[in-house]
């Protein structure tokens, strides 16, 4: 029997809307990046966050962990996955990286997942999900470079070591956490376990907010707009996606869905924006979707 048949059509659902949702942070980033230091916009965020789930936990009855070591996990996890990889990325951009860039060495975190969930988790991956982790990377590579080309000879100019390794650090951040929760953060409330994880976050990014930033906003309409998208839709909707996907499924096809992430944000942008599509990026994105497939979808007959 195909594993499909006992899934709902929303649980099916559920990948697309993630990939769709996720994209749309680089797009609420794009907003917010002009009028705010990095980890005093994550640090607003996360603590708005927090200020949110609560009262929806209080109100859905979520039960919360008694357990200080679960605790403890759950917002060790919650460290890697919001403060360490969005500062991450958000301060190697701030560094002169340019974010077409940040999202190529990103692109590197399905395939170390894969390769590290097979000593970690004792997950195995076959060799058409390995074709399907170099396909989607490719495809990644192919969509960007429709970007980075027209700055090709300045793309490494402008910004040094420090961001490279606040990337490097972006993309250990993510893998690291898609491997810890999915082994020790089994079985609890995904309301309650979400705004510990941002609480923890808040106060991972607040110390470098206060030491190293001048914590001035720009009030503006645009700011304001992608704060809100950030937390209500990224923050409290998408994270519950990956909450839910990393329970149910095997950390390296989960880890796969972000090659989708680049694509789909060109087209956001597209429509948006106005930005160019050309023909290398569609082309990209059809390796993409070609390389997620060949990962996630089960084999016909078992």
């Amino acid at each position: 029997m195909s594993e499909q048949t006992t899934e709902s059509p929303v649980i099916r659902a559920i990948p697309g809307v993630f990939v769709l949702l996720w994209s749309t942070g680089f797009i609420g980033a794009r907003l917010v990046m002009p009028h705010s230091e990095p980890f005093t916009f994550l640090g607003l965020r996360f603590g708005m966050t927090v200020v949110l789930l609560v009262p929806i936990a209080l109100i859905l009855k979520a039960k919360w962990p008694r357990d200080l070591r679960m605790i403890g996990h759950i917002a060790f996890a919650g460290v890697l996955v919001h403060a360490a990889y969005l500062g991450g990325v958000f301060s190697a951009i701030k560094l002169g990286m340019p974010a077409g860039l940040t999202a190529l060495i990103a692109g590197l975190q399905p395939i170390l997942t894969a390769a590290l969930a097979i000593p970690v988790l004792g997950e195995r991956v076959s060799p058409r999900q390995w074709l399907g982790f170099v396909l989607g990377f490719v495809g990644v590579v192919t969509v960007l470079a429709d970007k980075l080309a027209p700055q090709a000879d300045t793309l490494f100019q402008g910004f040094g070591l420090g961001a490279v390794a606040c990337a490097g650090v972006a993309v250990l951040a993510i893998t690291i956490s898609t491997l810890y929760q999915k082994r020790y953060c089994q079985g609890v409330d995904l309301t309650s376990a979400s705004a510990i994880q941002f609480a923890a976050a808040t106060l991972a990014t607040l110390p470098f907010a206060l030491v190293l930033e001048t914590r001035e906003i720009e009030w503006t309409g645009a700011f304001i707009t992608g704060l809100l998208w950030l937390v209500v839709v990224l923050s409290v909707g998408a994270v519950t996606l990956l909450m839910i996907l990393i329970r149910r499924g095997a950390a390296g096809r989960v880890a796969s869905l972000f090659y989708l992430v680049p694509p789909v944000t060109a087209l956001v942008a597209w429509l948006m924006f106005d930005e160019r599509l050309g023909p290398l990026a569609l082309l990209g994105m059809g390796i993409a979707v070609s390389g997620v497939a060949l990962v996630v979808l089960p084999n016909r007959a078992r």
